[in-house]
């Protein structure tokens, strides 16, 4: 059983993410700071440290010496994301942004203890996986065994090797990362990181400088010299995603660094060289868009130099009963729930229903049923999702359109539910609104989150959470 330990001042997070690795079987200690980890702990004895970034005392940063050779992984706030790409030039194995997913959380744990061990050179016979992952295709790490998902692992098998430019255009809520995630894990550059940006979460005033990093008064608050994201993947791969929202001056940019290869940093006269694999992705219609001046054509062309499609859920066949045993699979696991199974009828509807929210939408309603569910039997009615099984698909999508609403207040009652027996990040985020909304600003709020303002407001729409006058001056 491989051994973690977390070095997390907020109890809430710490406890959070004890229970999330416990029922993943692995066994947990952890520590309120640096100096704690030190006289309580043999650190160098663990098979991986997880570590915020800011701590009382001592930084995160420290633990990365402390630790050695062991790894590190460091968490923080998306706001702070600069400081932790910064931490992998110290020595960090990588970082992950908080507030971030479970699965996401389980699979980077996972890897990295699997990579470590294999860099170690420990035989293969005693290498255990302990997180519970979407996992199929043990190379592409993806469920789905479809004549049309096999042929995306094909293209992903022949372009991964390569350096060219990949767009990955699909539906949200589809998995683009995960199909970034694997272009990455087979190339040549498996070994460096890959730097995910989400270009819609970035403030437009932010993203050049978040991108291409800025010189010490280059604008007003920029008080020290900072290398960008771009900079921070030299030698790995950068990950675009949602690229139909970048703006169209930091497209220009952008495309410096594909023919160039090179980026100025804002603010600066000096270029520097860059060694970056790009790969992006959108739901959106790019060609479109360059037709009408929203996206640049002459990038749009660079971008598309190798195109995969992923599929809709709706359009993958039986894959749907595969995913969603796997997600009900998973959320037993993280609720301490007895493994359940789907009635006849609720395959039925999951074939059925046209999943206009994909993956994340099932994984959604999946999450539901689980928290609703009194015995072991999923039915349609639990997972929330109104169909009616002598219909085809097209005819169900409005009806499910008009219940959407409906949905998401049962949603929130069932997520209130879920807090009584058990604490989680979501429950931290509304933990701290609660308590700090009275005198904090609506920006200080999403700044401590690690969250935008546009996100903050979403979220308080999802748990139901007013928004006070007093906290929006």
């Amino acid at each position: 059983m491989h051994h973690i330990l977390i070095v997390e001042d907020e109890p809430i997070i710490r406890s959070a993410l004890r229970r999330l690795l416990e029922r993943s079987q692995y066994k947990v200690s952890e520590a309120g700071s640096v100096q704690e980890a030190q006289e309580q702990h043999d650190i160098t004895s663990f098979d991986l440290v997880i570590s915020d970034l800011r701590l009382p005392g001592a930084p995160g940063t420290e633990m990365i010496r402390l630790a050695a050779p062991r790894p590190v992984l460091i968490m923080t706030s998306y706001a702070s994301l600069r400081s932790a790409v910064d931490t992998m030039r110290l020595g960090a194995i990588d970082y992950i942004a908080k507030p971030f997913d479970h699965a996401e959380m389980l699979q980077t744990v996972a890897r990295i203890i699997q990579d470590h061990q294999q860099s170690v050179d420990i035989p293969n016979d005693v290498q255990t996986s302990n997180a519970v992952e979407v996992i199929d295709n043990s190379d592409i790490g993806i469920i789905g065994s479809s004549a049309k998902m096999q042929a995306l692992y094909s293209k992903i098998r022949k372009v991964a090797p390569t350096n060219s430019n990949v767009l990955i255009q699909g539906e949200s809520g589809t998995g683009k990362e995960l199909v970034a995630r694997a272009i990455h894990n087979l190339s040549d550059r498996a070994k460096a990181p890959m730097i995910s940006v989400n270009c819609a979460a970035i403030p437009e005033t932010l993203i050049e400088s978040e991108l291409f990093g800025h010189e010490k008064g280059a604008f007003t608050g920029a008080a020290t010299a900072r290398a960008g994201l771009v900079e921070a993947a030299d030698g790995g791969t950068l990950f675009l995603d949602e690229i139909g929202e970048l703006p169209l001056e930091a497209q220009a940019r952008l495309l410096r660094v594909l023919q160039e290869g090179e980026i100025r940093r804002v603010g600066s006269v000096q270029s520097k060289k860059v060694d970056v694999r790009l790969v992006a992705a959108t739901h959106r219609d790019l060609k479109g868009l360059s037709k009408t001046g929203g996206f640049r054509e002459d990038l749009y062309y660079r971008l598309h130099v190798i195109a995969l499609h992923l599929p809709a859920l709706r359009d993958r066949d039986n894959d749907v009963i595969e995913i969603a045993e796997t997600l009900l699979a998973r959320q037993c696991e993280s609720m301490g729930k007895a493994p359940m199974s789907f009635t006849e009828q609720a395959k039925k509807a999951l074939l059925k229903y046209s999943w206009p929210g994909n993956v994340r939408e099932l994984e959604n309603s999946l999450e539901r049923a689980v928290i609703l569910c009194e015995e072991n039997q999923v039915t349609t009615e639990l997972m929330g999702i109104d169909v009616n099984l002598a219909e085809e698909k097209d005819e169900r999508d409005a009806a499910h359109q008009e219940k959407k609403a409906a949905e998401a207040e049962e949603r929130k009652a069932a997520e209130t539910e879920a807090a009584a027996n058990e604490l989680s990040l979501e429950d931290y985020f509304q933990h701290f609104v609660l308590e700090h909304q009275d005198h904090m600003t609506e920006t200080d709020l999403a700044r401590k989150l690690g969250i935008s303002r546009k996100c903050l407001w979403e979220r308080r729409q999802r748990f139901g959470i007013p928004r006070r006058k007093a906290s929006d001056t």
